[in-house]
């Protein structure tokens, strides 16, 4: 689905700027009337002195009292869309892992069920609260980009010793891969404070689990 919307906005601003781009170089170098041919009424272009949005354009709505705010409206869901379709780029999630069989058929591993079983084995870590995988790169060259949130108990360096040495090395394996690049980020959990209040003196504050 990223990739049809990917291909799509590209073409349509493609297009969109070689038309202008294309408008701009006509009226610019007066090759109508150096060719010999004519262009639509409605196009702006017609000479070396025509601009893109003339003074009349610029200010035409300007004294409506809806002009500034449909502006504002329009610019505000432009700039929504275009960070949405930022994160989507970094946020890619990998649908299937190319693997090669024996025979030297092309076997598809669905991307999630692999990151399933990444995380239930990271979980299963000692301190290990939670954990969220995720998949991306190529198909035939994923990459693993692994959260971890630890308990106040975890050995952060011991708990990423295990999840490199045996839960991403199995998934490496079982999947047949011949590496498997991973990104981990550690988090702590946050644990509320219980005040117990004493007599006379200031609170004491312990951690709870």
């Amino acid at each position: 689905m990223l990739k049809t919307v990917n291909r799509v906005l590209l073409g349509v601003l493609g297009l969109g700027l070689f038309a202008l781009g294309g408008g701009v170089l006509l009226g610019g170098l007066d090759l109508q009337r150096h060719w010999g041919f004519g262009m639509p009424g409605w196009w702006p272009f017609r000479g070396p002195d025509d601009v893109v949005l003339g003074a009349e354009g610029r200010t035409r709505w300007r004294e409506e009292s809806w002009w500034w705010p449909t502006v504002i409206a329009v610019l505000a869901v432009l700039l929504a869309l275009l960070l949405w379709w930022l994160l989507a780029q970094r946020r890619h999630r990998l649908a299937a892992v190319l693997l090669d069989s024996e025979d030297g058929a092309a076997v598809r591993l669905n991307g999630r069920t692999l990151e399933d079983v990444i995380k239930e084995e990271a979980q299963a870590l000692d301190g290990v609260s939670r954990a969220h995988v995720r998949l991306t790169g190529r198909p035939t060259a994923p990459t693993a980009r692994v959260r971890l949130l630890l308990e106040a108990h975890a050995d952060p360096a011991r708990t990423l010793g295990q999840l490199g040495g045996e839960t991403l090395a199995h998934a490496r394996d079982s999947a047949g891969l011949d590496r498997l690049p991973s990104t981990v980020r550690l988090r702590e959990v946050r644990h509320r404070a219980d005040r117990v209040a004493g007599n006379g003196r200031l609170p004491a504050v312990r951690r709870t689990g």
